[in-house]
C-alpha cells in the first residue's frame, strides 16, 4: 500500500503557474505509473496526466497539452505536476494515485479511494 499526499495548490492569477507534489511512503514508489487527476465543482473528475514507473511515458490529456509537464523523482518518492499559463478553467481539486495505468495516449483509473487533493484556483 502506498499513500499518498498532494500539496503545492494554491490562487493564483490567469497566466501564473504553480508546481503541485505528490508525496508518496509506504511500498517502493518506483513500482508505480502514477496519475494526476481534477474534479472542478459540478464537474466529473477527470484525467489530467500520468507518468509510467520507468518514466519512459507520459500522458497529457489535450486541454493541458504545451501547459503542464509532469515528471517524477523516485529518489524523493515524489511526482511533480508542473503547471504554466494556467487559466480559470483550469479551477479544481487536483488529485494524484498510483491505481492508474497510462500510455502515451491512454490513460486509465483503477482508483478505489482518494486523497484530500489540493486547490488549485486561478482567477480572471
Amino acid at each position: 500500500q502506498v499513500q499518498l499526499v498532494e500539496s503545492g495548490g494554491g490562487l493564483v492569477q490567469a497566466g501564473g503557474s504553480l508546481r503541485l507534489s505528490c508525496a508518496a511512503s509506504g511500498r517502493t514508489f518506483s513500482d508505480y505509473a502514477v496519475g494526476w487527476f481534477r474534479q472542478a465543482p459540478g464537474k466529473e473528475r477527470e484525467g489530467v496526466s500520468c507518468i509510467s514507473k520507468t518514466v519512459n511515458t507520459t500522458y497529457i490529456m489535450d486541454s493541458v497539452k504545451g501547459r503542464f509537464t509532469i515528471s517524477r523523482d523516485n529518489a524523493k518518492n515524489t511526482v511533480y505536476l508542473q503547471m504554466n499559463s494556467l487559466k480559470p478553467e483550469d479551477t479544481a481539486v487536483y488529485y494524484c494515485s498510483t491505481e492508474v495505468a497510462c500510455g502515451s495516449t491512454w490513460f486509465s483509473e483503477f482508483v478505489k479511494s482518494w486523497g484530500q487533493g489540493t486547490q488549485v484556483t486561478v482567477s480572471s
